[in-house]
């Protein structure tokens, strides 16, 4: 593992809080009046995204911003409780993905932590509950969750990160039932099955395609999202961090490529943090923060075998992941120790 980093006061220092309010700043700029926060401004919109880069802005304060972010999902949810994959593009998408549809949990419950306004809570129940509804259409007899529908069938296939993420999704869920006293459909059985899933049953993962393990989120997410105990946690994180992680740069998405994202990177910091390892988290936060453009935001990643940044983006959700990290670490609010659950 890397040494700590010195706590520097300097413009790009993971200590400096007004990087953070650039970042929310800019995840504003990229919301439109109806509540929808595209990935950047006048381009394309996932559920998924949208509901990162609304945590995002919860930390800096922003709350009526973030509550229109949930306007726009009840706005915009399917009958079946569900959204679609892609919105604003001229790609053609009508996929609901599970793990798309159940972040909104995850996305409500961080926002209560900031601002503890139960009536918020209250209003998007209903919003929230038809979607886990749906989530929970797809779990098969051992426990994963079908990573999509399309307009007729159930996709016959799970994924890691997503089912990781579903998890943390439903715990969320249960949490804000608890707190608004109402009754939740998850039961401990359902629950129990997808962790054990997740734990136990590698192969029900990419049974149909080529293994998704070469991505680094399937490396750290079931560390991030609480599906695998602390002892099972580190030992992951150490068996393939020198396949991840670039000294200076932050961490690798895919094993093959000379890219590292700043997304994933961010994600990782998380991850990092909820099993103890707050150097290391430090350490790769800086690494990434030291990718910082001029105009104080973060592309989506570098190749640093070409030292070139590419995509030639800077989405709002990887500004969103960065101030959670960024949170994680600082304590700029209420819900800094969040991914600790």
């Amino acid at each position: 593992m890397s040494l700590p980093i010195s706590k520097k006061n300097n413009a790009k220092s993971i200590y400096n809080k007004n990087i953070y309010l650039n970042f929310a700043k800019y995840i504003l700029n990229c919301q439109d009046s109806d509540g929808g926060i595209r990935w950047e401004p006048s381009s394309k919109l996932d559920p998924w995204d949208h509901i990162e880069s609304a945590m995002g802005i919860d930390v800096l304060g922003f709350e009526s911003e973030s509550k229109k972010a949930y306007e726009w999902l009840e706005s915009n949810q399917e009958t079946d409780g569900s959204w679609y994959s892609l919105y604003h593009s001229s790609e053609t998408n009508f996929l609901k993905e599970t793990n798309f549809s159940s972040y909104i949990a995850v996305g409500m419950w961080h926002h209560y932590l900031n601002f503890k306004d139960k009536e918020f809570l209250r209003r998007f129940w209903p919003t929230l509950d038809l979607a886990i509804k749906f989530t929970l259409s797809g779990q098969t007899k051992h426990g994963d969750i079908s990573w999509a529908k399309d307009q007729e069938n159930w996709l016959d296939d799970s994924l890691k990160t997503g089912c990781s993420s579903i998890y943390m999704s439903l715990i969320s869920y249960k949490k804000i039932a608890e707190e608004i006293k109402t009754r939740d459909r998850v039961s401990d059985d359902q629950l129990k099955k997808l962790r054990d899933c997740i734990n136990l049953k590698p192969h029900r993962f990419d049974r149909n395609w080529e293994s998704k393990s070469r991505y680094s989120m399937d490396w750290y997410y079931p560390v991030l999202s609480g599906a695998f105990n602390k002892k099972r946690s580190i030992s992951t994180i150490k068996e393939r961090w020198n396949e991840f992680v670039i000294d200076e740069l932050g961490c690798k998405c895919v094993t093959e490529e000379p890219w590292v994202t700043a997304a994933e990177s961010s994600e990782l910091v998380l991850a990092l943090v909820r099993t103890g390892l707050k150097k290391e988290a430090e350490k790769i936060l800086q690494d990434t923060f030291n990718l910082i453009d001029d105009d104080g935001l973060l592309w989506t990643g570098f190749v640093y075998k070409d030292k070139k940044f590419w995509p030639i983006e800077k989405p709002s959700w990887t500004a969103g992941a960065a101030i959670l990290a960024g949170n994680s670490l600082n304590k700029f609010s209420n819900s800094w120790d969040f991914f600790n659950f």
